[in-house]
């Protein structure tokens, strides 16, 4: 779950990072009485969108005075914004975060999270502040610097030694380095993020640090157990169709592609994704039914796919296991007669009950093909779509 930078910095500032000040607004007219609080004359209104590049877009803006700041708002508030994150549809503002602005000396990046390859904590410091940190990585690796770390309850200090050695900090700037990397630890750990980045970390002209900007992801499978972090999620933010799915537990994550997917499994549904490419189309989206479902989870999620009007047709691949193949096939069938299916359908089973389910799906009077294995399956769906 993606978080907005403004609540990042609140987060931050409760572990007790350096953050300018700033207040959020929702509404323009909220702008003298907030703008208040703040001792600044000068101003960084920023655009709240969860995605990356919003400079570059026009959703960071310098301001000099109030003037300047109602008729910059004024412009940002309700636009589209279109990054390299948003998709070419981008996204709509609907929050603005204005801060304080800050004299910067030097810009740093600065990172945590979690390294799956590893299962460690890593920690990822550049001198590159402010810039797109995966091409600096590409380009410049030399200047990423990258510290993995075992889990544990605290982290030493040694290895904040190791961390910001290429920031060539002052005594006084250490001490609040010491700070910050704990906080982010710390958070990392107690809220249950699986990233945290600091981009960029400043220097100010008067030598304090200073976390310019924030961002910050959890784990889903976490928020259950994590109340305050799921009470700042945005729906305004989300598609449409992966809060839908969120309803039923369903992991469901569109994509641009023409073949709607039914996989239960993570690694079955990659795969089905792959081959489909293989044979020369895109997946619709990743769609995980997951090991138990019910009939009811399964015509969610027929359901789903069919709301993408890219949608061309749909390509069922199960493997039973815990799902049993006969609840699965009762639930497409149940959902394709309501839905009144107008998409070819491309049916693989294969495990418990397969029998029973094919019988179901073969009495249906759907036009439904059947696969005999997963390759049959991506090479019909294709064909029948051209």
């Amino acid at each position: 779950m993606n978080i907005h930078e403004h609540q990042a910095k609140e987060i931050l500032k409760e572990y007790g990072a350096p953050v300018s000040k700033g207040v959020v607004i929702k509404s323009i007219d909220e702008i003298k009485e907030k703008i208040s609080r703040l001792e600044s004359k000068s101003f960084v209104v920023k655009a709240q969108i969860h995605a990356g590049g919003r400079g570059k877009a026009g959703g960071v803006v310098l301001v000099k005075n109030i003037t300047e700041l109602e008729t910059e708002a004024k412009n940002m508030m309700g636009k589209v914004l279109i990054t390299h994150q948003t998709g070419p549809e981008g996204k709509e503002v609907k929050r603005l975060y204005i801060e304080e602005a800050s004299e910067i000396l030097k810009e740093f990046y600065l990172s945590c999270l979690i390294d799956r390859e590893s299962s460690k904590i890593a920690f990822i410091s550049s001198t590159a502040g402010g810039m797109d940190i995966e091409k600096v990585a590409s380009e410049q690796p030399s200047k990423i610097n990258t510290v993995k770390i075992n889990f544990k309850k605290s982290i030493d200090d040694n290895e904040i030694e190791k961390i910001i050695l290429p920031f060539n900090f002052n005594d006084e700037q250490k001490k609040e380095a010491y700070k910050l990397i704990n906080a982010l630890y710390k958070i990392l750990i107690e809220k249950d993020a699986s990233l945290i980045e600091i981009n960029p970390l400043i220097i100010t002209k008067n030598k304090q640090l200073l976390c310019l900007d924030a961002k910050m992801n959890f784990d889903d499978n976490a928020i259950f157990r994590r109340s305050e972090i799921a009470k700042l999620r945005d729906l305004n933010e989300e598609n449409p169709s992966e809060i839908e799915a969120s309803k039923y537990d369903l992991a469901y994550i569109k994509l641009n592609g023409s073949i709607g997917c039914m996989v239960n499994g993570a690694g079955l549904a990659m795969a089905t994704m792959d081959i489909i490419k293989l044979h020369g189309k895109e997946p619709a989206n990743f769609l995980d039914v997951g090991g138990g479902a019910s009939k009811e989870k399964v015509s969610a999620a027929f359901k789903l796919i069919l709301s993408d009007k890219n949608v061309k047709g749909i390509l069922i691949n199960i493997f039973g296991g815990i799902m049993r193949c006969d609840v699965l096939a009762q639930g497409v069938v149940d959902a394709a007669k309501e839905i009144n299916l107008s998409v070819p359908l491309v049916v693989r089973l294969a495990g418990t009950n397969f029998e029973k389910g094919k019988e179901i799906l073969d009495k249906s009077n759907l036009k439904i093909l059947s696969a005999s294995d997963l390759n049959d399956a991506a090479r019909k769906i294709v064909s029948v779509i051209e």
